[in-house]
Parts: C-alpha cells; structure tokens; sequence
C-alpha cells in the first residue's frame, strides 16, 4: 500500500474522466456471479443499446489476481471499448482480497481505458478502489455510473427542444414586430 501511494498510483490528478457516452464497455468479472446480473440489468434497463463485452474472471482464490490483471491488461486489445468494470459482489475481507493485490493495482494503473472499481463491500475499501480512475460501491452503481439513463435524457431533450421552439417563435414574432 505505501509503496503503491508513494509511486502515485492513488493520485486523482491520475485519474481519467469516465466517458460521458460509452459506447462499448468491458466487464471484467466472474460470469457466474450476482455482480454480472446486477451489472447487466441495470446497463440494459438504463442504456439499452450499449455493447457490453465480458471478460470472464475468477474473482476469489488463488487465481483470482493474476486473472483480473491480464484481462485488465488484454482490455486494450477489444476495439472500441471505452470504459472497463472491474469487481464482484460483496464478500469477507478474504474473498475480496483478489482486488488487494500489487498485480491487479498495477493493471489497473496501467489500464489505457478509465476504471470502475466495483467490488460489492461498502465499508472495507480495497487498493484497487484507491488506484481505480471511480470506485462503486456495488456492481449495480457501477453501472449506474456508466452510463446515462436515456429515459432521463430523452425528457431533457424533450425539454431543451420545448424551450427552443419557445425561443425560435418568439424570436420570428420580435422580427415581425420590427419589420411591420
């Protein structure tokens, strides 16, 4: 950890924005889980377009950590992807120890793409949650952070296009106003 720090590699101004419109995101978890479940629902639910690429992880165990960091370090080699989650869902402090090791830090440092932690443990943060360019409480906000709701947006434009007509037709009625 103090090594890590005294690199850097917990320094926001490190940090990458998270793209306002991703267009294809990779999950970097277990298929198996509730976290990818979670994941997908609320991404479809929410942006119901987006492409979603899952690279199969194991996410406790021994194999854990060297998993999660070659498919952090594989992310760059899927076109398109703008955006990489990486996590599970909640567990002990042995379960998620995966997301502690100097392997899986060091990916997602290395990750060209901005990185979502989301491993499912309010109150215990892990390294990776320090070094991720976000970290999510859950897999699920970590969808929510991802991408927009397009419902939402949908009623925002509705509402920037009513206001134009607004200004437009107020502004053709001034011009006639002067001209007459």
């Amino acid at each position: 950890h103090d090594k890590l720090q005294a690199e850097g590699l917990f320094d926001p101004a490190r940090k990458q924005p998270l793209p306002r419109f991703p267009r294809r995101i990779a999950i970097i978890t277990s298929p198996t889980g509730a976290a990818i479940r979670d994941i997908l629902q609320v991404l479809t639910r929410r942006w119901p377009s987006l492409d979603a690429v899952l690279l199969p992880v194991a996410v406790q165990g021994e194999s854990a950590a060297p998993q999660i960091a070659e498919a952090l370090n594989q992310v760059k080699q899927i076109d398109g992807v703008d955006v990489v989650i990486a996590g599970r869902g909640g567990g002990s402090l042995e379960d998620l120890w995966a997301f502690n090791e100097e392997i899986v830090a060091r990916a997602i440092a290395a990750c060209p793409m901005p990185v979502i932690s989301a491993v499912g443990h309010e109150i215990d943060v892990t390294i990776a949650d320090l070094v991720a360019d976000r970290r999510a409480l859950t897999p699920s906000e970590a969808a929510e952070l991802v991408v927009p709701d397009m419902v939402e947006l949908e009623a925002q434009l509705q509402h920037v296009g009513r206001r134009l007509v607004g200004s437009l037709r107020e502004r053709a009625s001034s011009a006639r106003r002067q001209l007459e």
